[in-house]
């Protein structure tokens, strides 16, 4: 490791925001060990000095996979005619909700495909009503809404909301999605989420072709632009019903797995007290994947807690891990894995985040 990189190291430690574009892509571009090594042990030390060795737990519940978008990444995409399409009942729904409260869970995310009608802005807005005696803390993640139905669903009982950018990129973000998906409008939910008081979550996928360490470095710069609480962010792994394939040059599941892990460390010195997700996709590359997250600076997990019978319709991606694994079983598997890394979990806490908590006061 040179002395410039364990300079960069050093400063990012020390202060938030503190590094430059180039300096973060510099982060993210390194390929010696020994400098990820370093640079995943001061991720680490940042997060345990503004969270400690403990992760925080969402239980997630996927509610549907009918999507109105054609995202040229994603399994679940509109075109996709060989996805069979669910929608889950509020009763199941709620069903998943009283299992997290049961098995110690304080934070539940509800995830589905971008879907905009009065009829599922309602159907929202009764789930969030029956959860709330629960006082769980919800996140949703229902892609862009109007600021409207965002401000509905915030009093109907939600608190965060995760939206991913996936680029910061307007021209890369065109080439990842078909004409009629404005990047534009994309921006503009965050800034309105963010305006309404929501936990605003964000995130970007990384090895995707044709994407560079200066584009995820302006990604990261981003994220602090937009004054982020909390990140979901992960490898891309192509699927094969969808058409953006992979460059002649793509990366093996290894490398996919070490820029997962590189984006982890360097949001983490960049940003210091946002929470981050230690994404389901790095298990999808390596059984330890989600461990391994955790020491690159991750500080969330979430455990997939929906009835098995609906879980392969939701592959976002091929390779999907623990598409039969019980509520129980996922519990226990959790505490497993967190203990194995020397960490501990948050039980019956929501797990706010730190961010949010200090920027509110």
């Amino acid at each position: 490791m040179n002395a410039s990189f364990a300079d960069m190291l050093r400063k990012a430690s020390e202060s938030p925001k503190a590094l430059s574009v180039p300096e973060l892509a510099r982060l993210l571009a390194a390929e010696d060990e020994g400098e990820r090594r370093a640079l995943h042990a001061a991720a680490y030390a940042v997060k345990v000095r503004h969270v400690g060795r403990r992760v925080s737990v969402r239980g997630l519940v996927e509610a549907g996979n009918v999507c109105a978008k054609d995202c040229l990444y994603c399994g679940l995409r509109r075109s996709n005619a060989a996805v069979a399409r669910y929608s889950l009942a509020a009763d199941e729904i709620l069903h998943v909700a009283e299992v997290a409260k049961a098995r110690g869970y304080a934070s539940l995310v509800i995830q589905s495909g971008e879907v905009e009608s009065d009829v599922h802005t309602r159907f929202v807005e009764d789930v969030l009503r029956r959860i709330a005696p629960l006082d769980l803390g919800v996140t949703l993640s229902l892609g862009e809404q109007t600021e409207d139905v965002f401000r509905r669903w915030k009093d109907a009982g939600a608190s965060r909301y995760l939206l991913r950018i996936e680029t910061s990129d307007p021209a890369y973000y065109a080439k990842l999605h078909p004409a009629g998906h404005d990047w534009k409008r994309r921006v503009a939910c965050l800034e309105t989420l963010k305006r309404l008081g929501y936990q605003l979550g964000t995130g970007v996928m990384c090895a995707l072709p044709g994407q560079t360490p200066e584009m995820l470095a302006r990604d990261i710069a981003f994220f602090g632009e937009i004054d982020a609480d909390m990140l979901g962010m992960g490898p891309y792994i192509p699927h094969p019903d969808a058409p953006l394939g992979v460059a002649p040059e793509a990366p093996d599941d290894a490398a996919r797995l070490r820029l997962g892990l590189d984006l982890i460390a360097v949001a983490r010195l960049h940003l210091h007290d946002v929470n981050i997700a230690a994404a389901t996709s790095l298990q999808a590359l390596a059984p330890d994947g989600r461990e391994r997250g955790l020491l690159a600076g991750a500080n969330v997990l979430m455990p997939n807690l929906t009835d098995v019978q609906w879980r392969a319709g939701y592959q976002l991606y091929p390779g999907k891990p623990n598409l039969d694994e019980s509520a129980e079983d996922a519990t226990a598997a959790l505490e497993r894995s967190v203990a194995s890394v020397g960490e501990s979990i948050l039980w019956n806490a929501r797990g706010d985040s730190p961010h949010f908590r200090r920027t509110m006061r």
